[in-house]
């Protein structure tokens, strides 16, 4: 008598559970459609256009970003080194290379849920095109690490997990489709405070 009901009922409930995990999944991803991978920097180069899909609005929406017009500028986000590692506070890295053409970059860290990380104030929380010490060629090596560096340092707080956000601003590679062909700095572990 109660069987067809609570087949019913079960049906329903699984079909709802589904379908509620897997958008909430979808909402997570930090990596979607229309995703460009340089090295271990990723970027969303059609997040800020009207081509975008209704899954990059909502992820977006959901986070609270603000987004950059189309050549107003474009973020590139590591979550793991060139050798395919997730970063660690724990471990320093040295980013090294030359960025793709813009007027100005920043760099700075945050946490695995994209939320800025706060080191001291005193301390070196960001880096920028105007800060960065370079090479006699352009090209430069920041330090990444909890543990005072020599030259380019970016302070990170040891929280385990952590992504480093590179924001190219007022460049031509926002509105290029020839983003594949970008040369974009390399991140090297160097080493680890716990071995």
């Amino acid at each position: 008598m109660f069987r067809i009901p609570l087949l019913v009922a079960l049906a329903l409930c699984v079909a709802f559970g589904v379908g509620i995990v897997s958008t909430v999944s979808a909402l997570k991803a930090t990596v979607g459609f229309g995703a460009i991978a340089l090295g271990p920097w990723v970027a969303f180069p059609d997040a800020q256009t009207k081509n975008t899909d209704p899954y990059a609005k909502a992820h977006r929406a959901r986070a609270g970003k603000l987004l950059y017009g189309g050549a107003e500028g474009l973020p590139f986000t590591a979550a793991t080194d060139s050798a395919g590692e997730k970063l660690s506070s724990g471990c320093s890295y040295d980013i090294t290379g030359v960025t793709p053409p813009a007027r100005f970059w920043t760099l700075y860290s945050t946490s695995a849920n994209d939320q800025p990380m706060k080191a001291d104030p005193a301390l070196p929380g960001a880096i920028n095109a105007w800060t960065v010490l370079r090479q006699p060629d352009s090209s430069f090596v920041i330090h990444v690490s909890a543990v005072a560096q020599p030259d380019n340092w970016l302070a990170i707080r040891d929280i385990g997990a952590f992504k480093l956000v590179l924001t190219l601003l007022d460049t031509p590679t926002a509105g290029s489709s020839g983003l594949i062909d970008l040369a974009m700095p390399k991140i090297v572990k160097t080493g680890c405070q716990d071995a």
